[in-house]
Parts: C-alpha cells; sequence; structure tokens
C-alpha cells in the first residue's frame, strides 16, 4: 500500500495545502485555526484558491486568487471572495475540498489521480479498529490555510467521459483481464476517443482486497486523462462497525469520497450512496451489510452546491447503487432509499444519473416519486452502466485466457461514453471490451417449446441450439431472440427476411437464451453467484409461418435510447428435414 505521508504530499502539496502534514504546516504559516480548542469559538477553516500559472504544485509570488471558485466541507458550499479566499465551518473530522471550475484543471499525481481534496482527521483513523487495510495517518492540528492550486485550461463544451464501472478485480490475474480489455480498447481504437476530457469508475473498483489500488491507479494511469472514482460496496474497510470509518483506506488512496467538478459547462456530482451497515456476524472481515442510501448530509452538500448552480446548467450525477433497477426495484441493497428527495433536489433541471453495481444494463426514466416508468420530457434518466467485469470474471477463457464474461443479462462486458454536445446535451453509447467491439446486439434463433432443454442438453453446442439452420418444417416454431445490449423502454427492434417488410419486436422481460446456455456449460468457469438474470433489453418475434425452404437475409434494424439506428444480421438456412445441414 502506498505510503500515508507520501501519498499525503502530493496529494495536499501538489495543490499547494499540507493538511496531512499539519504540524510543519502549521508551523510555516502561522498558528492554527480558530476553534474550540484554542477558546475563540466555532472551529472554521480558511484558505485560498489560486492560479498556479507556471504548474509548479505551489503558489508562487505572481500567482493570482481565483475568485468565485466554490469549495465545500461536504455539506456547506462557498464562493471564494475576489481575492481568493474562502472560509467554511469544520468539525471535528472533515474533507475539505474544490469543485474545480469550468476552464481549468486540477493538479495530477504520477498515478494520474487529480487532488481537489484534502483531510483533515488529526488523530487518523482509530488503530482499535485494526484495518486490515491501512486507514490515515494522524494530520495533526489544522494548519492557517487550506490552498488549493488550479491551471488554467480551456474547456470546449463538446467533450467525451468514458465511464467504468464494477472492474471489479480480485485477484491480480483479474487486474490484468481490466487491463487488457478496458483499458487496452480505450488506448487501442484510433480516433475513437480523442474527444475524451476524463474517465470515471463509479464503483466497485476492486473486490475487496485493497492492496490492489496502487497497481490498479498505475494502470488507469496510461490512458493519460484525469480519472475520478467513487467507492463501491467491494471498496470498503469492512472492519469498521458502521460507515464512519467504512471508507478509510478509499480516502487514504483518492480523497474525498463524494465531491462535485466542473467541465465545460456542465456540473457533474460524484456521489456515495453505499451505507454500510457492519459486518456479516458470520462473515466478519469480508462482506458488509449495506444499503443504498445517500443520507441527510450528502443531500445537504447536492442543495446548497444546487443553489450556486444555474438552473439551465446539465448535471451529471453519477454513484455506484442504482436509484432502482429491473431485478430488485425496492431491494434496499441494489437500489437507493431517499432518491427521491435527489430528484426534488434536481426538478426542473437537465439532468442524467449513471451507476453500476447490478451488473447488467438499464436505462429507467423516473418521476419525481423516485417511481420508474415515467413518460414526460421532465423524467430522470438513469442509466446503469455495463460492467466491466461482466459476470464478475466468469466463463470460459478466450483464445488469450481472459475470461469472457458475458453479463448476466446477456451484455458482452464493457463501459460506456458520455458525450457532452455544446454543453447542453448528453447521449451514452456502450463499448464492448473485448472482442466485436463495434457490435450492439446479438441475434439468436430458438426453440418457443424447448428453451428450457438449453440447460438440460450440456453436451448440445451453441450453434446447434442457437445457430440459424433449422428443418423447414420447424420455422414456424422458432422465435428471433435480440438482444439490443444498451436497448431501453424507448428503443424500438424490427427484423426483416430479405427484401421483406419489417416485422416489429416485442420488448420482453426474460433471460437471454444464450448466456443461460452459456453459463449451463461452462459451469466450472462461473463464479458460484452467478446466473441468467433477466434482461430489460430483449425483444422477441416469431418468424414467419410461410418461409420456405432455402437461404434467406435475416436483417434486424433497432434505434435505441437516443434515436440512434443499429442494424445487424445473420444468413438463416432452412433445409428439408433429410438434407439438414450441421
Amino acid at each position: 500500500m502506498t505510503d500515508h505521508i507520501a501519498l499525503t504530499r502530493r496529494t495536499t502539496l501538489a495543490g499547494a495545502t499540507a493538511l496531512a502534514l499539519a504540524p510543519l504546516a502549521a508551523l510555516a504559516q502561522g498558528a492554527p485555526a480558530d476553534g474550540p480548542a484554542n477558546g475563540r469559538g466555532p472551529a472554521q477553516v480558511t484558505g485560498l484558491v489560486y492560479e498556479d500559472r507556471g504548474a509548479k504544485g505551489r503558489r508562487g509570488p505572481d500567482d493570482p486568487g481565483l475568485p468565485d471558485v466554490l469549495v465545500s466541507n461536504g455539506r456547506e458550499v462557498v464562493r471564494t471572495d475576489a481575492q481568493g479566499r474562502y472560509t467554511l465551518p469544520i468539525g471535528d473530522e472533515a474533507v475539505i475540498f474544490v469543485v474545480k471550475p469550468t476552464g481549468f484543471a486540477l493538479p495530477l499525481g504520477p498515478d494520474g489521480l487529480p487532488h481537489f481534496s484534502c483531510l483533515h482527521q488529526p488523530a487518523g483513523t482509530p488503530p482499535d479498529l485494526a484495518l486490515r487495510y491501512p486507514g490515515i495517518a494522524p494530520t495533526g492540528p489544522l494548519p492557517a490555510s487550506v490552498d488549493f492550486g488550479l491551471v488554467r485550461r480551456p474547456e470546449s463544451g463538446d467533450f467525451e467521459v468514458v465511464l467504468f464501472t464494477d472492474p471489479q478485480p480480485e485477484s491480480h490475474a483479474e487486474l490484468t483481464f481490466v487491463r487488457d480489455t478496458a483499458v487496452a480498447r480505450v488506448l487501442g481504437t484510433p480516433g475513437a476517443f480523442d474527444t475524451v476530457a476524463f474517465g470515471m469508475t463509479t464503483g466497485d473498483i476492486l473486490f475487496d482486497d485493497l492492496s490492489l489500488y496502487p497497481r490498479q491507479n498505475r494502470i488507469i494511469a496510461q490512458i493519460g486523462v484525469p480519472w475520478f472514482h467513487i467507492g463501491g460496496n467491494h471498496d470498503l474497510n469492512f472492519e469498521a462497525p458502521d460507515d464512519h470509518y467504512s471508507r478509510e483506506t478509499f480516502k487514504r488512496t483518492f480523497g474525498a469520497p463524494y465531491y462535485a467538478l466542473e467541465h465545460g459547462g456542465v456540473l457533474f456530482l460524484m456521489l456515495d450512496n453505499v451505507n454500510y451497515l457492519g459486518a456479516h456476524t458470520a462473515n466478519a472481515g469480508r462482506g458488509g451489510r449495506y444499503e443504498g442510501r445517500i443520507g441527510e448530509r450528502q443531500l445537504a452538500f447536492v442543495e446548497n452546491l444546487l443553489g450556486q448552480t444555474p438552473a439551465d446548467r446539465l448535471v451529471v450525477v453519477a454513484m455506484h447503487i442504482p436509484l432502482t433497477n429491473d431485478l430488485g426495484p425496492d431491494d434496499p441493497a441494489n437500489s437507493t432509499a431517499d432518491r427521491a428527495q435527489l430528484l426534488r433536489l434536481l426538478a426542473g433541471r437537465p439532468s442524467v444519473s449513471v451507476s453500476g453495481h447490478t451488473h447488467t444494463t438499464e436505462h429507467h426514466y423516473l418521476g419525481p416519486d423516485g417511481r420508474a416508468g415515467a413518460t414526460g420530457e421532465d423524467a430522470h434518466h438513469h442509466h446503469i452502466l455495463t460492467a466491466v467485469s461482466g459476470s464478475w470474471w466468469s466463463g470460459p477463457p478466450d483464445r488469450r485466457g481472459i475470461a469472457t464474461a458475458d453479463s448476466r443479462d446477456g451484455t458482452p462486458h464493457g463501459f460506456h461514453v458520455l458525450s457532452i454536445t455544446g454543453g447542453r446535451r448528453y447521449t451514452t453509447r456502450y463499448v464492448p471490451a473485448s472482442d466485436d467491439a463495434g457490435r450492439q446486439m446479438r441475434i439468436v434463433l430458438e426453440s418457443q417449446f424447448h428453451a428450457d432443454d438449453l440447460a438440460r442438453l450440456p453436451d448440445t453446442r451453441l450453434y446447434e441450439l442457437l445457430g440459424a439452420t433449422i428443418p423447414a418444417e420447424s420455422a414456424a416454431g422458432m422465435n428471433v431472440v435480440v438482444n439490443l445490449f444498451d436497448g431501453g423502454p424507448r428503443s424500438r427492434v424490427s427484423f426483416r427476411i430479405g427484401d421483406g417488410p419489417l416485422m416489429p419486436m416485442t420488448r420482453t422481460r426474460r433471460p437471454d437464451p444464450f448466456v443461460a446456455a452459456l453459463y449451463a456449460r461452462n459451469a466450472a468457469t462461473k463464479k458460484s453467484w452467478v446466473k441468467a438474470e433477466p434482461c430489460s433489453h430483449l425483444w422477441v418475434a416469431r418468424l414467419p409461418r410461410d418461409l420456405r425452404a432455402g437461404t434467406h437475409r435475416l436483417t434486424v434494424e433497432a434505434t435505441d435510447e437516443y434515436g440512434r439506428p443499429h442494424r445487424d444480421g445473420l444468413v438463416l438456412e432452412l433445409v428439408d428435414g433429410a438434407a439438414r445441414a450441421g
């Protein structure tokens, strides 16, 4: 694990803030700040946000203070004055962070991590917690001035953000899988990611083993853009008795557990909605109980921040646990209990939110009460992103030895890219992380009567069950099944045979027959909890009854949630029973 002093020297001095070296900073900058301990009234933190003109990592004599920059203690939000100074109330423990404004860049460490926050934890992580992974060393008294340096950098309102969620490696081998799939896809697709401004990982960065953070950060840094992180339920210190000290290793590594930034005129809210409830009694130190909840303090931060943000500005909200989900919309471990409070704060503003956690790909449109199924223009769009790890790195190995990792809803493992246009409009696109990089759907054929037999015929090859060579007399009993990987309630899917008319398909909630068959045939490479789950982006239609023996072109045409067209197809061979080919 990275040494705390070395880490803190990077994360604070690079921003001209020496909180974790507070005793030295207090000597260098003057007496400790006012606080109850010295009898001068309520505790406060003061500091300066300045323009680091030489990108030196410290303030020089010609570096001016920056006015109107937002700074927060995780609840209150204030603007710097004309000289770039701010004052905030502060408790016994706190995280102070600057909200990066449009037109400025944050300093980066050699690990590519942006430096925007400072920890005030005078006594550090309580040693009696006996955390498995190192927490925060004592920061000592609060220094007299907590300063943040920013580098001026023009920003366009047209930009992209790479969205990773749930890479979730539980070993160095699986971290190598992350490196050689998702990261390699970003690096190895010429032109596809030229307008990427930054990236983010929305939780489950790792799978419980937090000692992998340094290597993970070194790998992600090779993408070459700032990368922001929020924690998931597998990024916790499980030895903590409750939520209060459950992010100690995360904070030590990344800084503030929740925060915000602006880019190109867009506000990004990075929230931590994993409320840790303590370890499982029978499994202390490995896993724990949690619920999806933003909590009063974060909601107050959001409200205060939005109060300082123009109402017409696009707001992108990122979190780990979905606001709601298809598999269990009222499951407290898989949805956010206080989502309605967040949506009320966002009401009347252009906004979209993204999450991970469920290892499915879903689109939901929420009303102000937090319920899915809203259809009006003011419905809030919540997008559950495809997991980088798919089925938690389950499945048969590909030719490189990397798990194929098809997700439990049938989506190949991958990630998304958020595209912003003019600082106002947004779209997302799905990118498979391994093979078939441009493919947005899978087409299979199945017998409508014997779909359940897929799991009972483990020796039958997949192409024989789902392939496109079928007896002509069976055609009328066959279904065309399309998994539009990033489809949702507003997507439309149709198919045609040859040059015939388009025939609409029906969105049907059930498991993807391909991934059900894949899991059944590869139990030895599948993690024990993985199974095919109902898919929210599956379309089904029956083959025409009058289809005759011969070779036919089957084409699927679809429009996604943003109205963009997608097209794919296969060759369908109908053969007489006596002449059936393999």
